[in-house]
This record gives C-alpha cells, structure tokens and sequence, in this order.
C-alpha cells in the first residue's frame, strides 16, 4: 500500500525544520571557512582538527574525536591527509605502547600559525555581522556541548 506525504508538509519542513536550518547554515559556513584557510592551504576541518591536537601533550585520539563530535573512524579518515602532508604523526604512547596519541609536527603547527590570523580576520567579521545574535554560540553549544579539551 503506498502512502504519501502532501506537498505542503514538504514546505512546512522546509520552512520551519532547525535541523534542515543548521545543516544549511553549517554547510554554507564550511564552505566559507574552506575559502578563507585556502591561502594556508587548509581547509576548516583541517583547520579544526590541527587546533584540537595543538595541546601542551600530544592528546590520544578519544578525547580529539570527542571535542570534534567524531567517532573514531571519521577521525582516522580526517588524519590520513594530514599524515601525508606531514602535519600530523600518530604515534605509540611512551609509557603504554598499545595506546597511541596525535602529534601535531613542527609542520603542522607552521600551517595552524599561518591560517590563525585568516581565521581571526574571517570571525571577527562574522561576529560583526551577527552583531546581538552572536548569542547563537551560547544557544548552540546546549546542543553540542564540546568536552574541554585535557592538557
């Protein structure tokens, strides 16, 4: 037996869904910040992930997939290239080597220095253009509050 779902309903998701909203929004950002951190050759996940290990100790891979609401596996996938590039080494744990941990290389932390200031510039541009709905952040992270990232 086929049912269907009336057209209206598909505009009333269109035009009151958040989910629908934020992922659009989120996409259009990411987008945005891909352009930005062009220069430094990253892109904002990139950009997130190597400010995630950027840490007084390099940080084993749980609590990175966590700030960044990853699993593991899309951890794994997301540190690959920047294993190629040389950016990131992932190795064994010196005092358990079964563990591993994430180490960001001189490398890395050249390309996450040279892509800060285009990241300041870029935000401080969009808090401007928030203005008052920069509560947006506070509003969001209710949602998905990130663990602090450990030392």
């Amino acid at each position: 037996m086929s049912k269907s779902v009336p057209f209206a309903t598909t505009i009333e998701v269109r035009d009151r869904c958040l989910c629908l909203r934020l992922q659009r929004a989120a996409r259009t950002m990411a987008r945005h910040f891909d352009e930005v951190l062009r220069p430094a050759g990253l892109t904002n996940g990139q950009f997130s992930l190597l400010m995630a290990l950027n840490r007084p100790e390099p940080p084993p891979p749980g609590p990175v997939a966590e700030l960044l609401a990853m699993d593991r596996t899309t951890l794994t996938a997301a540190l690959k290239p920047l294993e190629r590039l040389g950016l990131v080494v992932v190795e064994r744990a010196p005092e358990d080597r079964r563990r591993r941990r994430l180490v960001l290389t001189a490398e890395g932390l050249g390309r996450l220095a040279a892509a800060l200031p285009l990241w300041r510039a870029a935000h401080a541009d969009l808090e401007a253009a928030l203005g008052e709905r920069v509560t947006l952040l506070r509003d969001l992270d209710l949602w998905g509050r990130p663990a602090k990232p450990r030392p």
